[in-house]
C-alpha cells in the first residue's frame, strides 16, 4: 500500500476533521521514530494514519473492524501493531512498530491540547515542560491516558522528556496540516 492508497481509505472511512487531524499525528510520529530505529518509514507513516480507521464508524469493535478491512492490503506485523495499541485486545506489542504505535498514540492527543491552551494555538509554542506540567493536571485533556504514555516509553525504552520532544519535533513537521 501507498501513501496515495491510505489516505484514500482514510478518506472514504473518516469524516471527523479532529480524527484525521489525531491520524496524521500519529503517522507522522511514526515517521520519525521509523527514521530513528532505522524502518521503513512509508509503511510505519501508513500505520500511524490507519491505526483508527474504524474508531468513528465502528467504535465498539475498533480496532477489530479496521483490521479486518486492510488484512489484505498491509504486512501481518502492522495489523499486530494496529491491533496492539488497543489495550483491551490484550494482543502483546512483540515489535518496535507496535510498541511505537502505543507510545505516540496518547501523546499525540496531549500535545495537541496542550498547543490549543497556548495564546497563538500553535505547536511552536509547545515544549517539554508545557507539556510535563499539564500531563500532572489530571482534569486537562481528562481523555488522555496518562498511564499509557508512560507505559509506551518505558517499552520504547526512551526517557519521557526525550519521547515528547521527539513527538512535538515530528508533529511540527505538519504543523500547517494539523492547523496548529
Amino acid at each position: 500500500m501507498t501513501k496515495e492508497e491510505a489516505k484514500k481509505i482514510l478518506d472514504e472511512w473518516v469524516k471527523s476533521p479532529n480524527l484525521k487531524k489525531h491520524m496524521y499525528a500519529v503517522a507522522q510520529a511514526m515517521a520519525f521514530y521509523a527514521r530513528k530505529f532505522i524502518q521503513d518509514e512509508e509503511r510505519w507513516w501508513i500505520v500511524g494514519l490507519l491505526h483508527d480507521l474504524d474508531y468513528e464508524k465502528y467504535p465498539k469493535e475498533h480496532p477489530h473492524k479496521a483490521v479486518e478491512f486492510l488484512k489484505n492490503k498491509i504486512d501481518q506485523e502492522s495489523l499486530d501493531a494496529i491491533m496492539s495499541h488497543a489495550s483491551y485486545t490484550n494482543t502483546p506489542r512483540n515489535s518496535m512498530m507496535a510498541k511505537t504505535l502505543f507510545a505516540v498514540d496518547e501523546l499525540t492527543g496531549m500535545i495537541i491540547a496542550v498547543a490549543l491552551v497556548k495564546p497563538d494555538k500553535k505547536l511552536s509554542s509547545v515544549d517539554v515542560t508545557s507539556v510535563k506540567k499539564r500531563f500532572k493536571e489530571k482534569r486537562f485533556a481528562a481523555g488522555v491516558n496518562r498511564e499509557e504514555i508512560i507505559k509506551g516509553t518505558e517499552e520504547l525504552r526512551v526517557f519521557l522528556d526525550e519521547h515528547i520532544q521527539n513527538v512535538i519535533t515530528a508533529m511540527r513537521e505538519i504543523s500547517h496540516e494539523l492547523d496548529l
